[in-house]
């Protein structure tokens, strides 16, 4: 029984350990830590990959490794992973797409300031 016990816990550490990653330089690792947490989780509705341990995103994350592993750029792989998964895989959404979403707050304030300078004026 104790062998058993043994051999089981032995393995959970070697499988456990199977995800760990290991990185040429520190500047890789906090580049591969700071990639996961721009990106959502394919799977998941709102976490964000660093957060998710879904098969999906174990994969997603290997995939991210190996990238900056061959020397890809954060923005080849943030667009490798667009393209793959789509645009909302990403926190950072598009300005140019989203145009009315980041002019309306300020279009908004300016009616709202022009409509109390005619209250006034009346």
């Amino acid at each position: 029984m104790i062998r058993l016990i043994a051999i089981s816990m032995i393995f959970s550490v070697y499988t456990a350990g199977e995800s760990l990653f290991i990185f040429n330089s520190d500047e890789d690792e906090a580049r591969y830590y700071q990639i996961i947490n721009e990106i959502r989780c394919p799977k998941c509705t709102s976490g964000s990959l660093s957060s998710s341990n879904a098969p999906i995103s174990e994969d997603l994350k290997r995939k991210i490794y190996e990238l900056i592993q061959e020397g890809r750029s954060d923005q080849e792989i943030k667009d490798y992973v667009v393209q793959r998964y789509g645009k909302d895989s990403l926190y950072e959404p598009d300005f140019s797409e989203n145009l009315f979403l980041w002019l309306s707050p300020a279009i908004f304030m300016i009616l709202i300031a022009f409509s109390v300078l005619l209250i006034r004026r009346r």
